[in-house]
């Protein structure tokens, strides 16, 4: 009688543990079921690295962290004697090109040519004289009073006073000419490499301040004021708080909810607002190393994760880079057939009903949230 009831009393024990592991299991089951896929994402914003071409020794910082700059103010003063030395070089440099094209742009001086001028017109003289005594005494040689010696005499006398007047003419046409074509093409582009030289120096000595090419907030100053930098080294950043975007990893299987285009609710702690509208602008899968791997061996694939930008619909005051965003998978199933009923086509891209209104305030998102039905 003892063993058996014994026995009675551990199958009893055994079906009690058994009733309550199914039931918690149950109860697990159906908590783990109807608990809300809630999906975190963060938001980012266009940040621009401050660097410049012209290595050099910070001067003195314009600006602090923290400090709302316009576009075009000054933000870094780099002094470089290098840079500034090497510019008066090129400079000269550059003189000395100007200075020999316009020699040989001017030509010949006007002494030279004159010189030659009166060269020409010596040996015009000559010739005029050689050319009468030719003609006298082929005159003579005509009536037999002189010997055909002489007249060989003077013929070639005037042959070669002939040559010299050509030759003479052709010096003062040469000095007229000055330099040929192609010298003075040559000069023209010494001057002009000289003056690519010294706009590229110029180029360099411009980023000696450098200033701001949006409107924005300065985030982190890297050096120290009187620190040496190096060309292309950032010195600062600057953070564009009116292109700020939402960035949310999601995994495949929950794809069919986001689309492009389209627009979704979220939720951000950090400003304690509900129901802010985003559009979706970007979507690309990540690398191998983000996928998702299934834990089925049958029956079912690898998931992989897609990287999602959007941008919010209306202003938000006070929205900062690296705030978290919550986005609940059910708000966006009940945004999407919301938005399915008040729009025939389904196209619930256009954000109705929210579209036309300004999302400000938690109370007012909420009302209007409640309007809505979501």
């Amino acid at each position: 009688m003892t063993m058996e009831k014994e026995r009675k009393q551990l199958g009893i024990a055994f079906l009690v543990l058994l009733g309550v592991m199914v039931g918690v299991s149950v109860v697990g089951i159906w908590t783990m079921s109807d608990e809300p896929v809630v999906l975190q994402g963060q938001v980012e914003c266009t940040e621009i690295r401050i660097s410049g071409k012209l290595p050099g020794r910070i001067d003195s910082f314009r600006v602090k962290e923290g400090q709302w700059v316009r576009r075009g103010d000054t933000l870094v003063v780099i002094n470089s004697p290098e840079a500034r030395a090497k510019y008066r070089q090129v400079q000269a440099l550059e003189a000395v090109a100007q200075s020999q094209n316009r020699k040989i742009d001017e030509g010949t001086r006007q002494q030279i040519i004159r010189s030659a001028e009166e060269l020409w017109n010596k040996a015009k003289s000559d010739l005029h004289l050689a050319r009468v005594t030719y003609d006298r005494i082929e005159a003579l040689y005509r009536d037999s009073v002189v010997s055909s010696q002489r007249r060989d005499e003077v013929q070639a006398v005037y042959q070669a006073a002939l040559a010299a007047e050509r030759a003479a003419h052709q010096q003062y046409l040469l000095a007229l000419d000055g330099a040929r074509k192609e010298d003075k093409l040559s000069a023209r582009s010494v001057v002009a490499a000289a003056q690519g030289t010294v706009d590229e120096v110029q180029a360099l000595l411009d980023d000696a301040y450098l200033t701001a090419p949006e409107e924005g907030q300065i985030g982190t100053i890297y050096p120290k004021r009187g620190e040496l930098v190096g060309a292309g080294m950032p010195l600062m950043n600057l953070l564009v708080l009116d292109d700020c975007h939402l960035v949310l990893q999601v995994r495949e299987d929950y794809m069919p909810h986001f689309r492009m285009g389209a627009c979704f609710p979220v939720r951000i702690p950090a400003l304690d607002e509900d129901h802010l509208l985003f559009r979706i602008s970007y979507i690309s899968p990540l690398g191998s190393f983000a996928t998702w791997r299934s834990t089925k061996q049958t029956g079912s694939y690898d998931r992989k994760t897609f990287e999602i930008h959007a941008l919010p619909v209306h202003s938000i005051p006070g929205l900062r880079p690296g705030m978290s965003v919550l986005v609940r998978l059910d708000d966006i199933i009940a945004y999407e057939h919301r938005a399915g009923a008040e729009t025939a086509g389904g196209a619930f891209s256009k954000a109705p009903s929210l579209s036309g209104r300004t999302v400000g305030t938690k109370a007012n998102q909420s009302l209007e949230m409640k309007r809505e039905g979501v």
